[in-house]
């Protein structure tokens, strides 16, 4: 037995006296159930976040309305979900729909079950957290689409329409390409933190993650806090993996030493993809550098 003091010290640290079991923790981070909860957070937190932005560019077009009850109703949504902590939200729409008996309809569809998953996954309740998610996730998008597009000088818009599109084409096409730029970094962040949110539908028994790691393994094997160890090891796992994946999309939209003439001769899905080939005119040698940094 090893009596040095300062080894003794980060033994009693890391195993809390003995009461903390390292084994399982090596035992279980990869376990099946395990890894299908992680599949499961990161399922929904696609989905939240997918929806969460089309909504939040919804309510930037309301709250840009020429109708003051359509510019009210994009106000007030946005007042109210970021006045509320998004677990009541959870709760309130969990026993909401329970209230209208729209769970009833999803209880019965086994999604998650069809594929194969062993773990059960409460697909009513997974509706009411990716709904919950979702519509709060919408609210703080229509800020960060509303700061993106408003960077856009409205000269673009005005030249667009100059030489015939419409406003529906010239923000597909000239706007929103180049809003991108600063859309996408707050949108990383927003994903990065909603990996993390996807714990809060623990409350209503998503089997996510927290859940299935937390609740399944912990009481059971009576090791609560060798379980959030590993729920927090996929966490980071995660999130770190999203960070890659952030900042290589971030390289490749960024395209802000492109003058705009040019930029507007690069088809939209080359610019989100971020093309290796410069902007070119028909009969022309290619003009402007390349999307490339």
């Amino acid at each position: 037995m090893n009596t040095n003091p300062i080894v003794k010290f980060f033994e009693y640290l890391f195993t809390l006296n003995g009461a903390f079991r390292w084994d399982l923790v090596f035992k279980y981070i990869f376990n099946g159930y395990i890894v299908q909860g992680v599949v499961v957070t990161i399922f929904l937190a696609l989905l939240a976040q997918l929806i969460g932005s089309l909504i939040g560019l919804l309510l930037y077009f309301l709250r840009r309305s020429r109708l003051r009850i359509l510019r009210l109703f994009g106000g007030t949504y946005v007042l109210l979900v970021r006045g509320t902590p998004l677990l009541v939200q959870i709760l309130f729409l969990s026993v909401f729909l329970q209230i209208i008996h729209v769970d009833r309809f999803f209880a019965s569809m086994d999604l998650f079950g069809a594929l194969g998953f062993t773990i059960q996954v409460p697909f009513d309740a997974f509706f009411a957290a990716l709904a919950a998610l979702s519509l709060n996730e919408g609210a703080y998008m229509a800020e960060i689409v509303r700061a993106g597009i408003d960077s856009i000088d409205t000269g673009q818009m005005e030249a667009a329409k100059s030489l015939g599109m419409t406003y529906g084409v010239a923000m597909r096409r000239i706007v929103l390409p180049q809003a991108l730029r600063v859309i996408v970094p707050p949108l990383g962040n927003e994903f990065n933190g909603m990996l993390k949110n996807t714990s809060l539908a623990y409350a209503i028994s998503v089997s996510e993650l927290l859940y299935t790691s937390y609740k399944t393994f912990g009481p059971a094997l009576g090791a609560t806090l060798e379980f959030l160890v590993i729920a927090s090891f996929w966490y980071l796992l995660l999130t770190t993996g999203w960070s890659i994946v952030q900042s290589w999309l971030e390289r490749r939209l960024n395209v802000s030493n492109i003058d705009p003439a040019q930029l507007a001769k690069v088809k939209w899905w080359s610019r989100l993809l971020g093309t290796r080939e410069p902007a070119t005119v028909p009969g022309l040698a290619p003009v402007g550098p390349t999307l490339e940094h």
